[in-house]
Order: structure tokens, then C-alpha cells, then sequence
């Protein structure tokens, strides 16, 4: 099954989680002084918020995959429709261990495929490698004018 991901930078956790749980009508499904995450069926989402030190918004989007054959499938599709990505077998972010291929679409957001595999008790911090994105994409003779930003999820 794939998920859609979203993730939102947000001022006050606390009222994000208030606010969030009413929409949803469930409670996050973990929950950390800087982080909630609701991985839900109904509507199909993984929607993360966290309160670090960035601007307030949504910050990146992505595909949350269950096993790393689905990971792999998105990520070859990308790669065939001559897309540059970021790929990372092994990393942690947001208090996940997961595995993830980062892209950046023509209106340059930044979008995550990962598999995650297991938990981490700190907030990892993988970012969207810009160098291995510009690399990719000259391989593949692919141009992204946007600014890539440092995002995890």
C-alpha cells in the first residue's frame, strides 16, 4: 500500500496535535516533544508535524511505501521518465529508520519515497542531498532550476 506523505512545520505542537486529531478524528500514532506522525488508512496518509527550527508550512511531500520492492518500483519509474533523484539505502530521520529516494518535481518541491524499517530515539536529520540530485541530473541530462532545501520526514 502506498500512503501519501506530508510533512508540516509547525509553530505550536500542542495546538497542531488538537487540531490535526479533530480532522482526522485520530490521535498521532507517535508523538515526541518535536514530532507527530498520524499513518493512517482512512484518509490513506502519513502526515508529520514538527515544531524545529524552520519556517512554518508544508515543507515536503512524498510517497510512504511498505516494503523496499515498492520503493524500488516508484524509484525506477522516476529514474525511467528521465528524473534525477537522491537515493539513500539506509538512513535516519524524524525518530524512523528508513530507506528513501528524494526528487524535486518542475515547480521545485521536494518529494520523499521511502520504506521505513524500524525506529530511532533521536530525531535523525537525513536531508535532500542537492550535490547527488545536480549529479543525477546531469547524468541524465535532466535541469532543475530550484533551490533544494534541507527536509526529512
Amino acid at each position: 500500500m502506498k500512503r501519501l506523505h506530508v510533512s508540516v512545520n509547525v509553530e505550536d505542537l500542542d495546538q497542531a496535535i488538537t487540531f490535526y486529531s479533530a480532522l482526522f478524528g485520530a490521535r498521532p500514532d507517535v508523538v515526541k516533544d518535536d514530532y507527530a506522525r498520524w499513518r493512517l488508512d482512512e484518509p490513506c496518509v502519513n502526515f508529520a508535524t514538527t515544531s524545529r527550527d524552520r519556517k512554518p508550512g508544508v515543507d515536503h511531500l512524498g510517497i510512504d511505501v511498505d516494503d523496499r520492492a515498492e520503493l524500488d518500483e516508484v524509484t525506477a519509474r522516476l529514474k525511467a521518465a528521465g528524473q534525477a533523484t537522491s537515493d539513500l539505502s539506509e538512513g535516519a530521520c524524524c525518530y524512523h529508520q528508513s530507506a528513501k529516494s528524494w526528487t524535486v518535481d518542475p515547480g521545485g518541491v521536494a518529494w520523499e519515497t521511502f520504506h521505513t524499517y524500524g525506529t530511532s530515539v533521536t530525531y535523525g536529520t537525513d536531508t535532500l542531498d542537492e550535490a547527488n540530485i545536480a549529479r543525477a541530473a546531469a547524468e541524465n541530462d535532466v535541469v532543475h532550476e530550484s533551490k533544494l532545501r534541507d527536509s526529512c520526514c
